[in-house]
């Protein structure tokens, strides 16, 4: 089976992808990273217009290579508050907001970070992780776009976390929303990484009446193939580029053997059973014929059978990001592991044209 979005591309083959037209659909996007999520709309056929980003560093790489018409550097919470903007931002077909998710992450603090202020790579100013989805969802209200799309971890759906998914739903809802989430795994999208994130659809309640099959025993909701995916995975085999990378550190090589010997994945197992504490949690083998693991943003992912971490191409390949893309002074395990794959964007743009652009356009005909 072909995929619809190739995982290794460069930004100077164009947008948007083979094979998909330009819909003339504007997008703007909020936490956008390194621009993760506008490439995907982009291969999708949309148009990104704008960004709003906290990190001046990330922001010059996001317009080094995106070149968008409107740039807001700051924060969501000063950029929720202008009474200056343009109003193309009051017509947007999509706001895209990825809001950072490090609270909800199951490798981090979760709970014991709630609520605190703090200092964050982000910006470097104080912030209240946390709460950055209902400073969106501020924001959505005042735009009022047709379509919202927002991004978060798996995290999101488990324990406690739960009960910000109610507030999150409630106040989508009192902005005149229809909203519904779902876990989607890259893996099946045509992304080679095995990456679960939580989208967060939301339709204006005006325009979702033409959205749904009235016939249809769910007619509440979108029918489900609009979250159905199935691509063949790609192993990492099919993205090695052999013989580059940096070599792993010696005092790796007993973990590396045994993870190798045992065919383990998780370093941290090796360090649990000599040492009695789990230490190198974020160093990962990656076998041939497995799924690559999670990109994050301190990546230390070791190929097995070649005792090197890995490279620049495959980490690119695994990120859907292209290859030609300039990092400037950034680190590519950084940024990619920030953002969204590419491919995971598109994939949900393309349905999102399809069951919804597409159906309010019929419907209003």
């Amino acid at each position: 089976m072909q995929h619809l979005f190739p995982y290794e591309w460069n930004l100077k083959d164009g947008y948007p992808a083979k094979g998909i037209e330009k819909n003339n659909l504007k997008v703007f996007s909020c936490f956008s990273c390194g621009g993760g999520s506008t490439m995907g709309y982009k291969l999708a056929g949309y148009d990104v217009i704008g960004f709003n980003e906290i990190d001046e560093k990330i922001a010059k790489v996001y317009i080094e290579n995106h070149h968008p018409k409107y740039a807001y550097i700051e924060s969501i919470r000063d950029f929720k508050l202008r009474n200056d903007l343009p109003e193309e931002l009051y017509n947007l077909d999509i706001l895209d907001a990825s809001p950072p998710c490090s609270s909800f992450s199951l490798i981090g603090n979760r709970e014991a970070d709630w609520g605190k202020e703090k200092k964050f790579k982000e910006g470097q100013c104080n912030q209240v992780l946390d709460t950055l989805f209902f400073d969106t969802i501020d924001l959505i209200k005042t735009l009022q776009p047709k379509v919202a799309i927002a991004e978060n971890v798996k995290g999101l759906l488990l324990g406690k976390a739960q009960e910000y998914v109610k507030k999150i739903i409630k106040q989508f809802r009192e902005s005149g929303y229809h909203v519904e989430y779902k876990l989607l795994a890259a893996n099946t999208m045509g992304v080679p990484q095995n990456r679960e994130r939580v989208f967060f659809i939301a339709v204006r309640n005006d325009l979702f009446k033409y959205c749904v099959d009235k016939k249809s025993l769910f007619s509440d909701r979108l029918p489900d193939s609009f979250y159905y995916f199935d691509e063949p995975k790609i192993l990492f085999k099919e993205i090695i580029n052999p013989g580059e990378g940096k070599p792993i550190q010696e005092s790796l090589n007993n973990a590396y053997d045994f993870c190798l010997k045992n065919n383990i994945s998780d370093f941290a197992k090796y360090y649990e059973m000599t040492e009695h504490k789990r230490k190198r949690f974020n160093t990962i083998m990656i076998f041939p014929n497995n799924v690559c693991s999670t990109i994050t943003s301190t990546c230390e992912h070791v190929i097995a059978n070649e005792k090197r971490f890995i490279n620049k191409v495959e980490l690119l390949k695994a990120s859907t990001f292209p290859q030609d893309y300039n990092f400037l002074n950034v680190k590519e395990d950084y940024l990619c592991g920030m953002s969204v794959p590419p491919v995971m964007t598109a994939q949900i743009a393309t349905r999102i044209k399809k069951y919804i652009f597409d159906k309010i356009q019929e419907g209003k005909k």
